[in-house]
């Protein structure tokens, strides 16, 4: 498990500045559910001094998203636009007594909201529909400007780091290859700058790429010839007794805190699972689904998404 700040811990059991904020100047949206993490960030700024005088926030992610989201608003109230424009993730991170690497992603989510959130009030174009093939990760919609101002904001440069910082490549590894060429390609720029160090750069024939994780019927062209036997397809069956057993393996930390989790159904790569006990009204719900879905994803190879619900009318009503 993830070592968190007693702030970060606050600042998700206790969040500032939660809700809608009606009539708002400008509004920044990134993410999206469907990928696991989505911020919208409200602003209302003071047209005469250009001081931000409120900010809200709604998040939908695990507990760091929220915090970040949090502390972001905390940053910016009181501050003109130009000031808030200078917050780096970094920034956000520092605030809350720092981020564990895997979770830096949540802070990016929050300087990049800002971004778009600026743009909106100043009426400036914020395209997040990835035109022109800029988008690189499809599993999270991340595209090659994202990837691009996460690697030069935090000097980046190895694939694993722009997964920490942005969930690109983070799935099922099949843009890892497009990863590679846009940290390459701002490296070499950095480099040419003289922000970044040549012998600091990525090298792509120094990298250790991740296996990428094969889809229910897939097979890996990359497996070596003398290395382990490729792994078949897992069976419906196989892989509910796969889910049983992470399930099971989980459940204990989960009755330590008076709550429980079990299996109801499974189709289609959706785990439905029913939380009981102190999960069902716990704050920390949403991490221990996120958990859930990370220990699963992991066990199978798969990219799977756990819904909790309370009955079997529950499952029918969102497979529908």
């Amino acid at each position: 498990m993830w070592e968190y700040s007693q702030k970060v811990q606050d600042y998700f059991f206790n969040p500032r500045n939660a809700g809608v904020l009606d009539q708002a100047d400008g509004v920044g949206e990134v993410g999206a559910i469907a990928c696991g993490d989505a911020l919208r960030l409200m602003i209302k700024v003071d047209s005469a001094t250009q001081v931000i005088t409120e900010a809200r926030f709604q998040t939908f992610g695990c507990g760091s998203a929220i915090a970040s989201s949090s502390a972001l608003t905390e940053m910016i109230i009181g501050r003109t636009i130009p000031e808030a424009m200078k917050i780096t993730n970094q920034d956000i991170a520092d605030f809350l007594g720092g981020l564990p690497p895997e979770k830096m992603h949540c802070s990016v989510m929050g300087y990049e909201a800002l971004r778009a959130a600026v743009a909106n009030y100043s009426g400036e174009a914020w395209h997040d529909d990835h035109e022109e093939g800029a988008l690189v990760c499809k599993c999270f919609g991340i595209d090659e400007g994202y990837i691009e101002r996460a690697v030069r904001a935090n000097r980046l440069t190895a694939v694993e780091q722009v997964t920490h910082y942005t969930k690109a490549a983070g799935s099922c590894g099949t843009c890892v290859e497009g990863v590679e060429a846009v940290l390459q390609r701002t490296n070499a720029a950095m480099v040419a700058e003289g922000v970044l160090r040549a012998e600091e750069a990525f090298d792509p024939a120094m990298s250790t790429r991740p296996p990428k994780r094969q889809k229910a019927g897939q097979t890996s062209p990359l497996a070596p010839l003398g290395g382990p036997p490729k792994r078949s397809p897992l069976t419906t069956l196989q892989k509910i007794r796969l889910i049983e057993q992470a399930i099971e393996e989980m459940r204990p930390y989960l009755k330590q805190d008076g709550g429980d989790c079990e299996l109801v159904d499974f189709e289609d790569n959706k785990v439905f699972v029913k939380l009981s006990g102190a999960c069902v009204s716990c704050q920390m719900s949403s991490v221990t689904v996120s958990g859930i879905q990370e220990r699963l994803t992991d066990k199978l190879g798969l990219l799977l998404r756990v819904i909790p619900v309370s009955s079997t009318a529950g499952v029918a009503a969102c497979s529908a």
